[in-house]
């Protein structure tokens, strides 16, 4: 199978009267837009998720990757963990993206790695139907809170089986779900799947759900 070639640019993304850099991926003939909700203490360019997001692309979905807290809010510690204003960030970003010319027609998932995973989950929970499929890496699903049993996307939790703490925190999570769900634990790795072959089996899991979820092109 030829590699697609996504186009990558840099966007901006109008949040109230902030603004936060993105960077908008789309192959050719995309079938659905995933958003990316970072981590604490990362960024849009975080290492992993770029390697994921180029996997999505390969697979023919469009990806935007976006800073979540502008510069001065993510030196403070505590800003970092507050899931209410990093889900509000999800939504400012969800409907940029379903006004954009470029991405308006595409259905929508989520993807969040560690607290970016309770803020993808808790946006998910409002915005109901607009968001058709969430996949949480090495997330922290429990720090979603009581609406957790609201969301009503599919959604796929992504735990590396020496992670156990982690995992354990997903494993009390995932039972509380209401929504189609899968569980999937990636042998041998840790929290940031950095051993051989656990990064590229998180896409390949990702890729898989997104592209069962957001329909055919």
């Amino acid at each position: 199978m030829s590699e697609r070639v996504a186009t990558e640019k840099h966007v901006e993304i109008s949040i109230g009267d902030l603004r936060f850099p993105g960077t908008l991926g789309s192959p050719p003939g995309a079938r659905g837009l995933v958003l990316f909700a970072h981590g604490s203490g990362s960024s849009r360019l975080s290492p992993r998720n770029v390697h994921v997001a180029r996997g999505l692309h390969q697979a023919g979905l469009a990806t935007l990757l976006f800073d979540l807290l502008t510069e001065r809010e993510d030196r403070v510690y505590e800003t970092r963990f507050d899931i209410t204003l990093l889900s509000e960030r999800m939504l400012g970003a969800a409907e940029w993206a379903l006004a954009e010319p470029a991405t308006k027609a595409l259905r929508l998932g989520f993807f969040g790695a560690s607290t970016g995973a309770a803020a993808a989950l808790r946006a998910a929970a409002k915005l109901g139907p607009e968001v058709f499929a969430v996949v949480s890496r090495g997330g922290r699903p429990d720090m979603t809170g009581a609406v957790l049993a609201d969301v009503r996307s599919p959604t796929l939790l992504i735990v590396g089986g020496r992670d156990t703490t982690v995992l354990g925190l997903n494993r009390r999570a995932f039972a509380q779900l209401r929504a189609e769900k899968e569980l999937a634990v990636v042998p041998g790795a840790t929290h940031l799947f950095e051993e051989p072959g656990a990064l590229e089996e998180v896409t390949r899991l990702a890729a898989d759900w997104f592209v069962r979820h957001l329909g055919a092109p």
